[in-house]
């Protein structure tokens, strides 16, 4: 077993869920915080979680699950946060004891939207967590093929090597492999795109544009996150890795993915909020399109993809128009 630190889990959805999994794999006790009393008296008893990836095999004698989140947070030296973006500030609104002294990692793809910020400047300037111990957490992965124990990869990033390292020594398993990275904005504001273009890509699918335009959009789609991560984070970088360009791909293409499968019901004619209560998840891009365009507002960069699905989510136009007015600007 690696028993190197002592990690806890805030979430219990599907990410949550995989996270433990990974974890479960190589540590003897992993602190796990959930809200729901129902689901954690399941896991204890059956080993699954009922609510999410359900087929999912957890070593239930490995877990130490509470709905007391102070208690976890006590418990743990690192904390993983994979609860969606918008339910952030509400979970953690009831805790009383500190977190930073704590490194916390962020498997979160989305902003915060009522701050409007990346998770990272959230825990920066809400907890005063230093920026050293705060950490990223990202694919290209999809939860429910960690479930399957289908080979996925990740990226840990964190500002100090060393607490990155740990954390990934303590996830890499059998069917998980991990790289180290050190680029905290970039690949956090990456995942955060990366979802926008795929609620596009969802979209033009909706509208019954085929896979010819879909590689032209996501080619033109990692440009425009090498723009955006490039002006408000400028250091090297190779945009190809897969923390990035991979990611970006599973979750355009993917079965999986609930920004594409969001964006495809808005293509098809939902309006926002019937999708949002179709969907029955949270789809972080529609948080996050809003803060992008916000942000270049002020740093004016060329973001046709991003202008385009926030015209159609929050002025609320016509996606066959707008997504017409895209192919004019792709090449």
């Amino acid at each position: 077993m690696k028993d190197v630190i002592k990690i806890g889990v805030i979430g219990g959805g599907s990410w949550a869920t995989s996270i433990v999994k990974m974890l479960c794999e190589n540590v003897n006790c992993v602190n796990w915080w959930m809200r729901n009393e129902d689901a954690i008296e399941h896991i204890q008893k059956y080993g699954h979680n009922p609510n999410y990836i359900s087929d999912a095999e957890l070593k239930k004698e490995r877990l130490n699950i509470s709905s007391d989140i102070d208690k976890i947070v006590r418990d743990s030296d690192y904390l993983v946060l994979a609860v969606p973006s918008a339910f952030l500030k509400s979970t953690l609104k009831n805790l009383t004891v500190s977190i930073k002294d704590k490194v916390v990692f962020s498997a979160i793809k989305g902003i915060v939207p009522e701050n409007n910020t990346i998770v990272g400047e959230f825990l920066y300037n809400q907890f005063r967590v230093p920026y050293e111990n705060i950490g990223v957490l990202t694919g290209p992965c999809h939860a429910e093929e960690v479930a399957l124990e289908r080979l996925s990869y990740l990226t840990i990033a964190c500002g100090d090597l060393k607490k990155a390292n740990l954390f990934a020594n303590s996830i890499e398993g059998r069917y998980i492999k991990t790289t180290v990275s050190d680029d905290i904005y970039g690949t956090e504001y990456s995942a955060v795109l990366k979802n926008v273009v795929a609620l596009a890509s969802g979209i033009c699918h909706g509208l019954g544009y085929g896979d010819n335009f879909q590689a032209v959009l996501v080619s033109n789609a990692i440009r425009e996150i090498k723009r955006f991560v490039d002006t408000v984070h400028p250091i090297k970088r190779d945009i190809n890795e897969s923390a990035y360009l991979g990611d970006l791909l599973v979750t355009a293409y993917s079965q999986f993915s609930r920004n594409r499968t969001f964006g495809e019901m808005i293509g098809r004619g939902y309006s926002v909020h019937s999708a949002q209560l179709k969907l029955k998840m949270i789809a972080e891009g529609y948080y996050a399109v809003k803060c992008i365009i916000e942000i270049n507002e002020e740093v004016k960069l060329d973001m046709p993809i991003s202008e385009a699905v926030y015209n159609i989510l929050y002025n609320r136009k016509s996606p066959k128009k707008q997504i017409q007015i895209l192919t004019n600007r792709l090449n």
